[in-house]
């Protein structure tokens, strides 16, 4: 069988990428979360619970009913942009780990954004408020890869550090220069004005965010699949000695990757803002920028399947509450199984070209039977 090229590829070939495509982004994602719960099912034995009936809280609070999904869907918008602030530039082979800082900082951009542009129409408005925060967050993120590209300086040390910049430079403003003096207990700007508030999807209580983020995860794998400069990135990332002897603008390449990253969750910030507080304020810190992480490397750095692997997360999250209530766990019991979530993905790094599955088994089969490889005698 040959392309229209002129390369000869052959059927067994294209169902070994298969079965090592199901493997890295189905069977070893889904078994991390089985050893995870399973080792979580542990710590919540040793808490005096059942780990099943908290298993069966979990799937109520998370989607067991309308209302706990749309809960889900809400925390799980955030989570699809900060993961893309990993995951694209992961591409390049970078490891920026510095969402947090950069979705604070859109979320400051976006509330002066606000302020500076109310007198315009509520879009209008929104969409300064939007680029406002992409702009800062795409900055903000650009710095640590420019460090790395120019300076040799690590990207995953100066990112981690610049959350903590931007961190402080948001707690400074907030409860210093921008303070509306109308927050009393609770340090905060002004309220963005009912104008720009993002609104919810007709016939559902989910903000707009989400179609955000959504949005945001199709677009990045059209520019990393479909596009020139997903390409360049993508051989960037697999061979840089390749990409440099083939005359690649390097520099280029990994600032504008980084800028995307960052505007990615500064615009998460910017729909937190606009959508569930209405003001900058400490709330906004709740660490969505590092659950991005785990959403990344979850999924694999695949812009598609961060989709599924936020709304699980996010699932998790919304399910809180509710075991803190009926199993009598404390609230941050979710944040745990994340932790070991996290650990066990690093782990299942070394088990990559290693699992099998049947599925897999089969497609090998197919691949090494006789009237494939007549087919690819055949082509060549």
């Amino acid at each position: 069988m040959t392309t229209s090229g002129g390369e000869t590829t052959s059927v067994g070939e294209r169902l070994r990428g298969l079965r090592s495509s199901f493997e890295e982004l189905v069977l070893v994602p889904a078994g991390a979360v089985a050893v995870s719960l399973a080792i979580f099912g542990a710590f919540v034995t040793l808490a005096g619970a059942n780990p099943i009936d908290v298993y069966r809280e979990m799937y109520r609070g998370a989607f067991g009913t309308w209302f706990s999904f749309q809960n889900a869907l809400t925390r799980a918008a955030p989570l699809m942009l900060t993961a893309l602030c990993t995951a694209l530039p992961a591409h390049l082979g970078l490891v920026i780990i510095g969402g947090e800082g950069a979705l604070v900082l859109g979320a400051l951009a976006a509330v002066v954004a606000a302020q500076a542009f109310a007198f315009l129409p509520g879009w209008l408005g929104l969409a300064s408020m939007a680029v406002a925060a992409a702009a800062s967050g795409g900055l903000w993120i650009a710095l640590a890869g420019a460090l790395r590209t120019f300076r040799g300086v690590n990207e995953t040390i100066s990112s981690l550090l610049l959350n903590y910049i931007a961190i402080g430079v948001f707690k400074h403003l907030v409860e210093g220069p921008m303070r509306d003096p109308a927050s009393l207990n609770k340090p905060s700007t002004r309220p963005i004005g009912d104008a720009f508030t993002l609104g919810s999807i007709p016939g559902m209580d989910v903000h707009w965010g989400l179609v955000y983020g959504l949005v945001a995860c199709v677009g990045v794998y059209v520019l990393m699949r479909r596009t020139v400069f997903g390409f360049s990135a993508r051989i960037v990332g697999g061979n840089l000695r390749a990409a440099l002897l083939s005359g690649l603008p390097l520099h280029k390449l990994v600032v504008a990757a980084c800028f995307l990253a960052g505007a990615a969750a500064g615009v998460a910030g910017m729909a937190e803002v606009a959508a569930i507080h209405g003001t900058a304020n400490a709330s906004l810190i709740v660490g969505y920028g590092y659950a991005g992480i785990l959403v990344a490397f979850l999924a694999r750095q695949h812009p598609l399947a961060i989709i599924p692997v936020s709304l699980l997360l996010g699932g998790i999250g919304a399910s809180s509450g509710l075991l803190q209530r009926t199993a009598h766990l404390p609230d941050a019991a979710v944040n745990v199984l994340q932790g070991i979530l996290f650990v066990v993905i690093l782990a299942s790094e070394t088990l990559r070209g290693r699992v099998r599955s049947r599925a897999p088994r089969a497609l090998a089969l197919v691949a090494d039977s006789p009237a494939a490889s007549a087919e690819t005698t055949e082509a060549a």
